[in-house]
C-alpha cells in the first residue's frame, strides 16, 4: 500500500473515531448533521481505500457504512 493510500485511511478511522468519541462525549447527538457528515467523509476514506486495495469484507463494511450515514448527513436539522 502507498503512502498516500495509508494517509487517507489514517485520515478516515480518525474521522470515525472523532465521531464516536464527540457522541460518547455528548459533544454531538447521533441526529446531528455534524455527526452523520463526519463519519459520512470517514467512511468514503476507508471505502476508498478498501477498493484501493481490493479488500471485499472491509469494502461491503464501509460502503455500507457511508450509505447508511448520507440520509442524516443531509437531512434538515431539528433542534428540541
Amino acid at each position: 500500500m502507498r503512502l498516500f493510500d495509508q494517509l487517507v485511511s489514517l485520515a478516515g478511522a480518525m474521522l470515525i473515531l472523532y465521531a464516536y468519541l464527540a457522541l460518547q462525549r455528548g459533544w454531538m447527538r447521533r441526529e446531528d448533521r455534524a455527526f452523520n457528515a463526519i463519519n459520512l467523509g470517514g467512511s468514503v476514506l476507508l471505502t476508498y481505500a478498501a477498493v484501493k486495495n481490493w479488500n471485499l469484507g472491509f469494502i461491503i463494511l464501509e460502503g455500507s457504512w457511508a450509505l447508511l450515514s448520507i440520509p442524516g448527513a443531509f437531512a434538515k436539522q431539528t433542534r428540541s
